[in-house]
């Protein structure tokens, strides 16, 4: 069969991609230590899987409508207002499978063909492809060398009658920089004057440290009407595989997004839907709890990545994720392998050192490596030596 140059553009994501490859060595019995993961390592709570057994028994496992129940938008509603002080009806939110349909709704209903989105460097992967599907041009941002954030100079420096989106992802995946107050006010204005729509990510909002805060650029005048906010419960309440994720927008843009939805997906899964309800009822305290472990992760992985002579990266103060520059160590061979870029380096930590990566290649930094630290202590432990070992091997 032939299959359409559309979808031919696509690349495959790097972040599966090593991630099934890591998960098939294990299968095989190596002992794999996986940096890889775009997932918390904890369980989802209790209380919330009680919920989804509850909705079972009671049978409710039947069609709801396209854009979610009446009963989670109303929960999202009123978790943008608490924590975010944004004012959404339930007109204005819709629930998709997963943040990244949310994303993919939201790019194909506002990009038009040939239109330019404004892509901050290092981005997350899917970000380039849906803009691909969609037959926009992505126009990409380069950060500074050393903060890997992307200043006003630049985001204007790349405006031209076509610009109509930029998104922003914040925390940031893969580095997870927090964007300053300051940044957002200045993209905030930018956008009004030039009539700029912003895709904002925020699906690692809870996940910070070192007293960052998240602000939503939603917040800020007269940008509520031009923002789409994308959220979930994947991240913060270790709901991945559930597949619930949301849009909060202008109501014609997310009755648009409805109408694509309608011909798509139709609802996200029912029971999904009643545990992220319940979720966005529960305690602070569950993930509270979570961070704090994630936090003292972090601190662990930079202090052994510190270690690693000529490697830098911006402390991460969201996520959980932390993106080093290994570019001094390319050109360079390991036991007669010459290892020229991010993705061979990459490969070889897997094949050699049995530890899983993501290349820098794969969010538009070469010369970068990707390390998750959503796992025990322990693996850090154990996976940062095998790392350092390789390293001092090669030559």
């Amino acid at each position: 069969m032939q299959i359409t140059e559309r979808v031919k553009k696509i690349e495959p994501s790097a972040t599966l991609s090593i991630s099934a490859r890591a998960k098939a060595l294990k299968k095989e019995g190596r002992d794999v230590i996986s940096f890889s993961a775009g997932e918390p390592d904890f369980d989802t709570p209790l209380v919330i899987k009680e919920e989804a057994k509850k909705a079972i028994d009671e049978g409710f496992t039947k069609y709801t409508p396209t854009s979610g129940t009446p009963e989670l938008k109303e929960a999202i509603g009123k978790k943008l207002e608490k924590e975010n002080g944004l004012f959404y009806t339930t007109q204005e939110i819709i629930v998709s499978c997963g943040a990244k349909h949310s994303l993919f709704n939201a790019i194909l209903t506002l990009c038009s063909p040939g239109d330019e989105v404004l892509l901050p460097k290092p981005y997350w992967v899917t970000y380039l492809e849906q803009i691909k599907l969609a037959q926009g041009k992505p126009v990409l941002l380069e950060p500074s060398p050393s903060t890997l954030t992307v200043s006003i100079e630049e985001i204007k420096k790349a405006l031209t009658p076509h610009t109509r989106l930029i998104i922003i992802n914040n925390p940031s995946n893969p580095t997870g920089v927090v964007w300053e107050e300051g940044e957002l006010e200045e993209i905030a204005q930018l956008a009004k004057e030039k009539d700029l729509v912003i895709i904002s990510d925020e699906i690692y909002e809870h996940l910070t440290y070192d007293g960052a805060k998240v602000k939503s650029i939603a917040t800020f005048p007269g940008m509520k009407e031009r923002t789409i906010v994308i959220n979930g419960v994947s991240k913060a309440f270790s709901m991945t595989g559930w597949r619930i994720g949301y849009a909060a927008g202008p109501q014609d843009v997310i009755e648009a997004m409805g109408r694509l939805q309608d011909h798509s997906t139709s609802n996200p899964t029912s029971i999904s839907q009643r545990a992220a309800w319940k979720a966005l009822q529960s305690d602070s305290f569950l993930v509270k709890e979570m961070v704090e472990k994630l936090d003292e992760r972090r601190k662990l992985m930079m202090q052994h990545l510190s270690e690693i002579p000529s490697v830098t990266f911006p402390t991460p103060r969201g996520a959980f994720y932390v993106f080093a520059n290994f570019s001094p160590y390319l050109g360079k061979s390991f036991q007669g392998k010459p290892i020229n870029n991010s993705l061979e380096l990459a490969e070889s930590l897997l094949e050699e050192a049995q530890i899983a990566c993501i290349p820098g290649i794969a969010f538009g930094m070469e010369g970068y490596l990707r390390f998750s630290y959503a796992t025990s202590e322990e693996n850090i432990e154990k996976g940062m030596k095998r790392l350092k070992n390789f390293i001092n091997q090669m030559n």
